[in-house]
């Protein structure tokens, strides 16, 4: 059975079929389903829409380009969505270099508070990564937390580093694309045993359907390209990888 470690179904693509795509990825496999927020008035969003759908898990947390949005860091408030029965991480948080939009020193500050706090509940965070390798591997060697850095853009060497930490690294559907080089590259040295499965969705569609909507059943491509990259049968790769989300999120 799959599970989709890192998803946005409070996404306004989903806003008017969510409940019938829900049952259809059911009835293809789809186990378990990890929604990200993105920022304070989302989690709340990701919050309701968990207690409406059995199989359906947060992450709360402030997205990058969220946090010079939020005013002052309110740490009681992320706490107080994190005590929500349905909520097993701390996520999307993060650094991501690539846009212009919160200042670098903003992003840093938000990320280490959130780490700090994911730290002292014991919850695993879902960490991205953007353009920003040698802060985030500063910041994750310093304060070493569970959790894993979600639609991985690293190295091979990076990948390793992260992998000692002892978090998990998150394959989507990059590695299916056509020039994907370092994406395999990765898949190839990091142990099963250390990789989970995500759409991302609605956004980094695998092939052959990039340019749609992207959508949980879709990890079945994403399992299959890592079976032909390892040497293993498709069925094995989402049989590991949902065993390391249950491990990692306490389910």
């Amino acid at each position: 059975m799959i599970f989709d470690s890192h998803a946005h179904y409070t996404d306004a693509q989903f806003q008017n079929d969510f409940d019938t795509l829900y049952r259809q990825m059911q009835q293809n496999g789809v186990a378990r389903i990890l929604t990200c927020a993105t920022d304070f008035k989302d989690c709340e969003a990701v919050l309701r829409l968990c207690e409406q759908y059995e199989n359906l898990y947060a992450a709360v947390g402030v997205y990058p380009h969220e946090t010079h949005l939020q005013g002052e860091w309110d740490e009681s408030r992320l706490r107080r969505y994190a005590a929500h029965e349905k909520a097993v991480a701390i996520g999307e948080i993060g650094l991501d270099y690539h846009y212009d939009g919160a200042p670098k020193s903003i992003q840093k500050e938000w990320v280490v508070r959130q780490i700090e706090l994911a730290n002292e509940l014991a919850m695993p965070i879902s960490f991205h990564d953007r353009e920003a390798h040698g802060d985030t591997l500063e910041i994750l060697k310093t304060y070493r937390p569970k959790g894993v850095v979600h639609c991985f853009s690293g190295s091979v060497e990076m990948a390793r580093e992260v992998i000692k930490i002892g978090m998990f690294i998150g394959i989507g559907g990059a590695v299916t694309f056509k020039n994907a080089r370092v994406p395999v590259e990765v898949v190839e040295a990091v142990p099963i045993e250390h990789i989970l499965l995500e759409t991302d969705a609605p956004y980094m569609t695998p092939a052959p359907h990039r340019g749609k909507r992207n959508r949980s059943d879709y990890i079945l491509l994403i399992a299959q390209k890592i079976a032909e990259i390892k040497g293993m049968t498709a069925q094995a790769v989402i049989d590991a990888t949902e065993q390391n989300a249950n491990r990692l999120f306490g389910l």
